[in-house]
Formats: structure tokens, C-alpha cells, sequence
């Protein structure tokens, strides 16, 4: 109703997680810098919390639009009390590997030969797993099984969790859980906004639907905006979206701190609470030791030339804050020289070598990826499952 009034070309409020309004806020730019160090690392946990509403999903939904599929198989959970053979079921299905009546040993043996497959591709894999406080720490403690598998001396896959503030606490305070703390190389917890960012992500929202200026908020009543939400993404959308129906019902072009209010009274009256839950205190950013990589014992000396080392994996890059497109120009910078027509054709010219050189590289790198692989299953002996699992 409100979007017709208003002229808009959809709801910029709705409660359900979608990564077209994805806002930069200043704890949404940090998490978003931790989890593409973790990826340029090609190992270890990285652990993501917050509060409920802080927009947990909503970071993995950007994530996932950023990540390449060309370079990272990705398998996403959302987990609700899933115990350890079950969480190993689903990674043996994302890795395409038919796990029906498999016994646990031969799961782990399918997802290792899985892993490889991916491996082969030239892709790493990356396990994201949702809502991880509803996991039992048997399933969070085969988690770290599962990063034991490498190839090479390079980790086979990557886990990113994410999940609510209690999932912060267990991880500290359970002894079951002290081996997967050595391999947390990043850990962040999501903060609410502060009320300088409440105008701008209002801003951010509607403009996405197409808004021109109406309505607008005075700064008052962004202020209770701010102090009804607690500055929790969810809250903010569920009491904007009421004061954009309330002005579309009383035809108001510009909300003021008493139209905020008389919709937040109402709220009340509706049972839903005049005041944002008390947040989680802030969290520190802990970083902690990667374990070693298990090594890989030689065989009988080989009768050919193994393949030279691997390459490391290709870090891959998240743009984690784009430079604003209104960006003044630096006083006194110097104007670039006109480029003729003769030096930009040279200049196309060096660029299409260049392309080539990495095209031919990347097929090199994925050739050298294919013969590791291949190396490491079938002429080096592989430790049995039992001495996997006893790892780390």
C-alpha cells in the first residue's frame, strides 16, 4: 500500500533477507574484510557472530554474489540441530557424492575423494554453515575432521560459521572444542548500527525502489528510530515499514520524532516491545595459530620425476569498499597527457599479450593442480581414516 502512495517500485522494508539492499555499515565492512582474508588464506574457520536481526544472512547472501564459482564450489548449510553423520551427509551431497547407506567411514572416504574431484577442477572448496549455535559439538568437532583432508600440503576445504553470540561463547568455553580454536584464523562480531548510519541506510533502502526524496525523516526522528531498533537491522526495517504506512494512511511527506512515536506506541499496543533486546557486549577480533598441515610421508623412491611443487591456490579477491563515485578530484593533481593513436595501439596490443600469458598460465596451474592430485592418490601411501580423525 505505502509503496503505491509513495511511488516507490517495491517494499524497501520487507523482514525477509535479501542481498539487493545490502548495506555497507562500518561492522558489515569489517566482517566482510575478515571473511576475504579468510578466503585469500585457503584454510582454517572463520567464525562470524551477531545478534538476531544484525544481518547475518543477509553478509552471506553478498558474500555468496561476490565469491566466482569458476574458482570456489561452495557448500552452504543452515543447520537446525544437525547431528554428525547427518552434517556429514549433506557435505558429501554438496560434492556430489551419493551418500545413501554409507557407513561413517565410508562418508569420510566419499567427501575426501570429493574434495580431490573439486581439487582437480582447479576449484577449492568452501563449506558455510548458518546458524551454527544449533549445532552439537559432536557435529562442530567433526567440522575439524573434515579440514584435516589436504593434498600437497594445501587444505582441501575452508569453513566459514556463522551463527548467534552463544555459538561465540561455547567455542570459548567448551575443553572438546580447543583443537578447532587453533584453526580460527579470524573471528568478528556483528555490532548494531549507531544512529549516525540510521539516515543513510534508510536512504540506501529506498533509494533501491526507486525513491526521489519523499518522504523524508528529520533528524529527530531518525533519533527514535534508532533508540526503538537499538540500531538492529530487522527492528529498523519492521518500524520503518509501520511509519511508511502510517504516512501513506495519513498523507505525511516528512516524518518528525511524533509521527515515530505514534507508530512506536502502537508497536506497544501490538505486544511487540517498546525497547531493542540488550545487545551482546562487543566482541573482541581473535585471531588464533592455523594447525600445521599434516604431512604427507614420501613412498619407496618414485622410478619418474615427481611434478615440481604446487602452486599456492589463487587468492581470491572481495571488493570490500568501493571508492564513492562523487569523489573530488585531488587540487593540483596532474591532468594525464592525451594518448596518441599510435602508443594506444601498442598499448591494446601489450594488454592482449598479457591475457594471453595468464590464460596460459591458468591452464598451466590447473594441469600442475591435475598431477598433484593424481601424485598424491597413487603413488605416496595416505594415512588411514583413523590416523585422519587423530590429527590436529
Amino acid at each position: 500500500m505505502y509503496d503505491n502512495h509513495y511511488g516507490l517500485t517495491g517494499r524497501p522494508f520487507q523482514l525477509t533477507p535479501d542481498p539487493a539492499f545490502w548495506f555497507d555499515t562500518a561492522t558489515h565492512r569489517k566482517a566482510m574484510a575478515y571473511l576475504g582474508y579468510g578466503l585469500s588464506q585457503g584454510e582454517g574457520f572463520i567464525v562470524i557472530t551477531g545478534d538476531p536481526g544484525t544481518g547475518k544472512t543477509t553478509l552471506l547472501g553478498h558474500l555468496m554474489q561476490t565469491i566466482d564459482p569458476e574458482r570456489l564450489n561452495v557448500i552452504r548449510i543452515v543447520t537446525t540441530q544437525i547431528e554428525a553423520d547427518d552434517l556429514l551427509r549433506l557435505v558429501a551431497a554438496g560434492l556430489d557424492v551419493d551418500h545413501h547407506g554409507l557407513t561413517k567411514a565410508q562418508l569420510l572416504e566419499g567427501i575426501e575423494r570429493g574434495l580431490h574431484n573439486v581439487a582437480r577442477s582447479g576449484r577449492r572448496t568452501l563449506l558455510v554453515i548458518d546458524e551454527a549455535q544449533s549445532l552439537p559439538v559432536a557435529s562442530i568437532e567433526e567440522l575439524r575432521m573434515l579440514s584435516n583432508f589436504q593434498a600437497g600440503g594445501y587444505a582441501l576445504l575452508q569453513i566459514f560459521l556463522l551463527g548467534q553470540p552463544e555459538f561465540r561463547q561455547r567455542l570459548h568455553g567448551s575443553d572438546r572444542l580447543e583443537q578447532l580454536r587453533q584453526r580460527v584464523i579470524a573471528m568478528h562480531h556483528l555490532d548494531p548500527m549507531g544512529v549516525e548510519e540510521v539516515g543513510p541506510y534508510l536512504e540506501h533502502r529506498l533509494g533501491v525502489v526507486g525513491w526521489t526524496g519523499s518522504p523524508s525523516f528529520s533528524m529527530d526522528a531518525l533519533a527514535a528510530l534508532h533508540r526503538w531498533s537499538g540500531g538492529v537491522p530487522r527492528r529498523l526495517n519492521q518500524l520503518a515499514g509501520r511509519v511508511l504506512l502510517y504516512g501513506a494512511i495519513e498523507g505525511i511527506e516528512q516524518f518528525g520524532s511524533l509521527d515515530v512515536e505514534q507508530v512506536i506506541d502502537d508497536l506497544d499496543g501490538d505486544g511487540m516491545g517498546t525497547t531493542a533486546p540488550e545487545p551482546s557486549p562487543p566482541a573482541r577480533v581473535e585471531a588464533a595459530p592455523v594447525a600445521e598441515a599434516m604431512p604427507i610421508v614420501d613412498a619407496d623412491p618414485l622410478p619418474m620425476t615427481p611434478p615440481p611443487p604446487p602452486m599456492p591456490p589463487r587468492p581470491i579477491h572481495l571488493s570490500v569498499v568501493d571508492a564513492p563515485s562523487w569523489t573530488a578530484p585531488v587540487v593540483g593533481a596532474p591532468v594525464p597527457a592525451t594518448v596518441d593513436t599510435a602508443d594506444r595501439d601498442a598499448l591494446v596490443a601489450r594488454i592482449a599479450a598479457l591475457e594471453e600469458r595468464l590464460e596460459d598460465q591458468d591452464a598451466a596451474l590447473r594441469r600442475v593442480l591435475t598431477l598433484l592430485v593424481d601424485w598424491v592418490e597413487g603413488e605416496q601411501r595416505r594415512p588411514d581414516l583413523s590416523s585422519i580423525r587423530a590429527a590436529g
